[in-house]
């Protein structure tokens, strides 16, 4: 059935050409957005059936509704900002009637005409002139209700874009997220920089890196899991505020969490600790809600969420103690407890087993906005050390909806306490942040100034912000497995 929408589609585009049109148009200046000719109307008041010869409109966009009516023709078009209606006439267009009867849905077409409204009130541009912009060849969603099958929507995003305006509202959002980010930390001074995506050595994380090789140099480069060395460097090099949004790569699973690349915020301020990056964090999470609206109180799923300021502050070892049911300070208990839950905890550092039951019994549990402050230190290798309790490492990470949104520490500059934990791996961990930098560890050995740094996950923000399920709902083009070109169905 397609290819013989897409054949009639073809004969339509050599009729076209045979009329002296391109079907692929050229420069169509001048152009008004849908919601300022609206916005014009509105100021105007123009009732219904009024017709405006003062009132001259340019407009352009992709035709999402087309209905003849003899020698009427109504068109709905779709621009960036929204619908318009266009009123074609044979008596009007005269020659370019032609060229109207050869309209179909999902071609973008430029008008340009008499601003006014049909006798039931609708906004319309009456046209004088039509100018066929692009012929499209495929028959977009059928009735314009949108894709429907969600591994399609992801595949096709040029086609979920136009047909459903929820997604592109989703995306404008996003936009100004990461707008309202940048502004709220270039007012309180930080500069924004970049560093390299290929790195000769990985590391700020615990994950797995996806590896490449440059051929003229003959090495093996991996691509960034994290900034934060490079980063810190530059606190070294005397950049007292620095940040840096931009992606980061992890070769590792798919989830509604998780996509192997992925957009971070991450920066670094030197003379400050983790209490500086709360209010930092709060801060930009609060500027990004005043700019797409809304206000603070907002839905996720079936919870809403509450981002009113101050967040709640807990300790990382009350609330072990309280979802867990025991001390994480009592091993016996702690290895207890994963025993009941089939962990296979026989292998794993203590403190990775604390690790594992917290993520499977507590994070669940953080539904609304909150930091988890003060976390078991072998975690955390590139962290200082709490001076009462060196047990324990000065970082928190914020949660909300019952994920990880941000993860921020008092960061560590002795470089003989960095390399001592560069070189201790944990028993049983996954991955791990102890890989060796020797280059890292000569900058810190020039003295890098006390900081506080903070890593947040833009996608997962725009996810919480926005109501979106999934981070693949937030990623315009997010991975996804390969399937045979013959296995991707059409739609409509």
């Amino acid at each position: 059935m397609s290819e013989v929408l897409i054949a009639e589609r073809r004969k339509k585009l050599a009729a076209l050409r045979e009329l002296g049109q391109d079907p692929y148009g050229r420069r169509f200046p001048g152009v008004e957005h849908a919601c300022s000719i609206h916005q014009r109307a509105r100021v105007l008041n123009i009732e219904p059936g009024e017709i405006r010869d003062d009132q001259r409109v340019r407009s352009a966009g992709r035709v999402v509704l087309l209905r003849t009516f003899g020698n009427l023709m109504f068109l709905t078009v779709r621009d960036a900002t929204g619908d318009i209606q266009y009123g074609l006439s044979k008596a009007a267009l005269r020659e370019g009637w032609a060229v109207a009867k050869l309209l179909d849905l999902g071609d973008h077409v430029g008008v340009e005409g008499r601003l006014g409204a049909t006798k039931t009130g609708e906004i319309t541009v009456w046209a004088d002139s039509l100018t066929m912009l692009s012929k499209s060849l495929r028959q977009p969603p059928e009735k314009w209700h949108g894709l429907q099958d969600t591994d399609l929507r992801y595949r096709r995003r040029y086609v979920d874009l136009f047909a459903n305006p929820q997604v592109r509202a989703v995306f404008a959002a996003r936009s100004q997220i990461v707008e309202a980010i940048r502004r709220c930390l270039t007012d309180r001074g930080f500069m924004e920089v970049e560093t390299p995506m290929l790195q000769p050595q990985y590391g700020g994380a615990a994950a797995r890196p996806f590896i490449t090789h440059h051929n003229t140099l003959d090495m093996d480069l991996y691509l960034r899991i994290s900034p934060e060395l490079y980063l810190k460097r530059l606190l070294v090099g005397g950049l007292e505020r620095v940040f840096e949004i931009n992606r980061n790569f992890r070769n590792e699973g798919l989830s509604t969490q998780h996509n192997p690349e992925f957009t971070m915020l991450e920066l670094y301020q030197a003379y400050g600790d983790y209490h500086d990056m709360m209010e930092i964090t709060e801060a930009c999470v609060l500027a990004a809600i005043e700019r797409i609206g809304g206000g603070y109180r907002r839905p996720f799923g079936e919870q809403e969420l509450d981002f009113t300021p101050p967040w709640p502050r807990r300790q990382y070892r009350d609330l072990f103690a309280e979802y867990v049911g025991v001390r994480m300070g009592d091993v016996p208990a702690v290895r207890a407890k994963a025993a009941s839950l089939d962990v296979e905890h026989k292998h794993m550092a203590d403190a990775v087993v604390v690790g594992e039951l917290f993520e499977r019994l507590v994070e669940p549990h953080l539904m609304q906005p909150c930091f988890v402050l003060d976390w078991p230190a072998p975690l955390c290798p590139l962290t200082r050390r709490h001076s009462e309790d060196p047990s324990m490492a000065l970082r928190f990470e914020t949660f909300a909806a019952g994920m990880e949104l941000a993860n921020a520490y008092t960061e560590l500059n002795d470089p003989a306490v960095q390399e001592e934990n560069f070189r201790r791996q944990l028993e049983g961990q996954k991955q791990t942040m102890a890989v060796m930098d020797e280059d890292f560890l000569t900058a810190l050995e020039y003295g890098m100034p006390p900081a506080g740094g903070l890593g947040l996950g833009i996608d997962r923000l725009v996810m919480l912000l926005t109501n979106s399920p999934s981070i693949r709902e937030v990623i315009l083009f997010p991975l996804q497995r390969p399937v045979a070109p013959s296995h991707v169905q059409e739609e409509g």
